[in-house]
């Protein structure tokens, strides 16, 4: 199978080894990031830093110029990743065999709900999310179509993966997190993720939905978990149980249908301005319910509009079947796996995971993350790939 290694340009740049580094791996591809988060990253091998902070969502190129004038548009990065720092490394990565893809953060970013709070995600308690954009608001979708386009398609790029093109919701690694004292289950972090920004009350009125007492159902529905009852993993049928047919059926066909739909313009936007053969992936997770990063889809429409998945597989390859289930042959179904010890990635038996997941239906591999990981890590993936 194709695999492919995420890395940022900051990997790359400053370090004249780390092409060959990579390429040695014996990946073909490298999916590097464009446009991303922010975050704190160790860079164990770079010869002139081990710590790289990143301090806001950021764009790693050159803003263009269909920014001008608007009020929501992509941050510059800081010294992190100056000027066309993607370009820089884009171009060291090809100079030494490696076909390179673009690597798109999209519905996440805190400055922007610092910066702009009124795009924010609002739970059913009035409480904001700066992390976590409103994915139904016109002027959001707008920004996030056009900036999937031009983060995405950056010269020499042969293809993207499209990450949080959904919703994102309560779940987010924050700075000092004290989130986990009360477990919310499959259920509760639907209940948390429902939004009542005023775009989203609207919505649930076209669907004959009172947002007042819609968000009274949803506090009163969560009020036995604030309580200590235990977690449920019922998934969807939790959330009947505690919310009620009518709501959690007309809440979840709001934001199935918003997430459709943006998820169509995106890709749309990207194959617009991309040469033709441009590879379009979604990082998703089968369950249309689910938030984050891995943006909940329903397979068959998201298989129908690009031209493939990428899918989180540490955890167990169990989320491939979904999609492989679909029947596309053409399609991409790409497991991503972690290969990074410290972070729960499991190196050693590359081999083996890999292995399981073509058995479910994997047809690509995408490998997190090879500039986090350890020379120990890195080797164990360079003899997994090459048979050893």
């Amino acid at each position: 199978m194709t695999a492919s290694a995420f890395l940022y340009p900051w990997d790359v740049n400053g370090d004249p080894a780390a092409p060959g580094r990579v390429a040695g791996l014996g990946v073909r591809q490298v999916t590097l990031a464009s446009a991303y988060h922010s975050t704190r990253a160790l860079t164990p091998r770079h010869p002139r830093h081990r710590v790289v902070t990143a301090e806001h969502a950021a764009v790693l190129y050159p803003l263009g110029d269909r920014w001008a004038d608007r009020a929501l548009r992509p941050f510059p990065a800081g010294d992190w990743a100056p000027g066309d720092a993607w370009g820089e490394a884009a171009d060291a990565l090809a100079d030494a065999g490696l076909e390179v893809h673009t690597w798109v953060v999209l519905a996440h970013s805190s400055r922007l709900g610092a910066e702009h709070p009124d795009t924010s995600v609002v739970n059913a308690y009035g409480d904001r999310y700066p992390w976590a954009p409103c994915i139904a608001q016109p002027a959001t979708r707008a920004y996030l179509v056009d900036l999937a386009a031009e983060a995405a398609v950056r010269p020499g790029a042969r293809g993207t993966e499209l990450e949080s093109l959904g919703w994102y919701g309560l779940p987010h690694l924050h700075a000092h997190d004290k989130t986990g004292g009360v477990g919310l289950g499959e259920a509760g972090q639907y209940l948390m993720a429902l939004c009542f920004c005023p775009a989203c009350r609207a919505g649930y009125e076209r669907r004959d939905l009172d947002p007042d007492a819609l968000a009274a159902a949803v506090r009163d529905a969560l009020e036995p978990l604030w309580r200590g009852r235990a977690e449920d993993d019922g998934g969807w049928a939790e959330v009947v149980k505690l919310l009620g047919e009518t709501y959690a059926t007309a809440t979840r066909a709001w934001r199935d249908a918003t997430a459709r739909t943006l998820q169509e313009a995106a890709v749309a936007a990207v194959r617009a301005a991309a040469p033709d053969g441009f590879q379009v992936l979604v990082h998703a997770d089968p369950v249309s319910y689910h938030c984050g990063a891995n943006a909940g889809v329903d397979p068959a429409h998201i298989l129908s509009v690009a031209d493939g998945v990428v899918v989180p597989c540490t955890g167990g390859p169990g989320l491939l079947a979904p999609f492989a289930e679909q029947g596309r042959r053409a399609a991409v179904v790409a497991a991503n796996l972690t290969v990074v010890s410290g972070m729960g990635g499991s190196p050693h038996t590359l081999a083996a995971d890999a292995a399981r997941a073509r058995e479910l239906g994997a047809t690509e591999l995408r490998l997190y993350h090879a500039g986090l990981a350890s020379d120990a890590d890195l080797t164990a993936v360079r003899r997994a790939l090459a048979g050893g």
